[in-house]
């Protein structure tokens, strides 16, 4: 296939040919160059590598329903109650809904996804196998790993850890955890739990961590004791983490560095919150940063569209990022960023410069957009979007394709 007449980051107009679903050449554009049958037109558009959405929950979306006034509880126990009063009442099944909005989700963009899985004593493995068939049904268009996620705890019910572990003997690729101080409130049982399913299964694990600055920090270096222990670096995601920002800056310094020698991923989905460790200072220490939408429309929140270049917006927003380079780099977080988490041979961005996923030899997953320049893209959010997945289109204006 050959790419024609786009500006990869930005720069000169070039023609990009493609080849066994990686990108094999760029060479200056040509117009007067003769295009084969399978070409796509570029006209002059940004080619950007395509999202990778490292967090989101696609067992509870709502996109596509009537919308539905939010009546979630305070904290995280009493939101997981709400929602477990009400998922069933929805018209559509988990498999109905999490396919339409995976369906959403590539339509504008994403070919990479890492979604969560619920799994507790109310829903067994319902909501995970409704996520492996919107998986299955888009097996072609987008790449997506499962979590198996313990949302109401590994210890406040009978029977979730023996559920986690058959949700990873079929087909689940990451082992989930959660808040293991002011949930489960026995961060060493917890843990042990989370570390053997890993081992058994060779997954990795991927924390969501709400808890406040300095117990936050208790249960990283719980984590991060562990995984010097089972030499599990790079095995390791840390999701949210909001407030892990806030303690005093030579704990902020050394959590940072010790999250780039252990190879410790960080999963942000652009909260509003000011405490969370520092996008820039991240990348510039070698830690591995995602984005994601989170939930999108469900009973948890009203927010989330399925579009990772709003939430691309977002982070950049409430980054308080005003400079080209900063908000670039945003795309950057959303893009490779992201996929190096989930693919740990992806290297790790090198600095908020950093534009990678363009290169010969690069999987060819992009996102041709319409824009004056990736900062102008970001703010305008242009429909005028081609999505392309290992070297074939998936999705054009908005609209899937095959």
């Amino acid at each position: 296939m050959l790419i024609t007449n786009v500006r990869p980051w930005g720069g000169e107009p070039c023609d990009i040919e493609i080849r066994d679903g990686v990108i094999a050449a760029l060479t200056a554009h040509a117009a007067d160059r003769q295009a084969p049958a399978d070409s796509v037109a570029g006209r002059g558009r940004l080619a950007l590598p395509a999202f990778s959405d490292v967090h989101c929950h696609l067992d509870s979306t709502r996109i596509g329903l009537p919308f539905r006034p939010h009546t979630g509880g305070p904290g995280v126990w009493g939101m997981t109650m709400n929602d477990r009063a009400h998922w069933r009442e929805d018209e559509w099944g988990v498999a109905e809904r999490a396919t339409h909005t995976l369906g959403r989700m590539i339509e504008r963009g994403t070919t990479r996804v890492r979604s969560y899985a619920q799994i507790d004593a109310d829903c067994g493995l319902e909501r995970f196998e409704g996520v492996l068939a919107a998986k299955e049904a888009h097996a072609d268009r987008c790449e997506v790993e499962i979590m198996a996620f313990p949302q109401a705890g590994l210890l406040k019910e009978k029977g979730v850890p023996e559920l986690m572990d058959q949700a990873l003997s079929s087909g689940a690729a990451v082992v989930g955890g959660i808040d293991p101080c002011t949930l489960d409130r026995d961060p060493v049982r917890h843990l042990d739990i989370l570390f053997d399913l890993a081992e058994r299964h060779q997954a990795p694990i991927d924390v969501h961590l709400h808890e406040p600055g300095p117990l936050g920090v208790f249960s990283v270096d719980l984590i991060l004791e562990r995984v010097r222990a089972l030499d599990m670096a790079g095995q390791v995601t840390l999701s949210h983490a909001y407030d892990l920002g806030s303690v005093d800056e030579a704990t902020t310094r050394r959590l940072i560095e010790e999250f780039a020698e252990l190879d410790i991923a960080m999963a942000t989905v652009a909260p509003a919150q000011h405490h969370a460790l520092p996008l820039a200072d991240l990348t510039a220490a070698g830690v591995r940063v995602g984005l994601g939408e989170d939930g999108q429309r469900d009973f948890w929140s009203p927010y989330g569209n399925a579009d990772m270049l709003d939430r691309t917006w977002q982070l950049a927003f409430t980054n308080r990022y005003r400079a080209d380079e900063l908000i670039e780099h945003c795309m950057a977080v959303a893009s490779r960023g992201g996929a190096s988490i989930l693919d740990g041979n992806l290297p790790r961005l090198a600095s908020v410069a950093d534009r990678p996923g363009l290169a010969v030899g690069d999987r060819a997953d992009l996102l041709l957009l319409d824009g004056e320049t990736v900062t102008s893209a970001v703010m305008d959010r242009s429909a005028d979007r081609t999505v392309l997945h290992a070297g074939r289109v998936v999705a054009d204006a908005l609209q899937l394709v095959g």
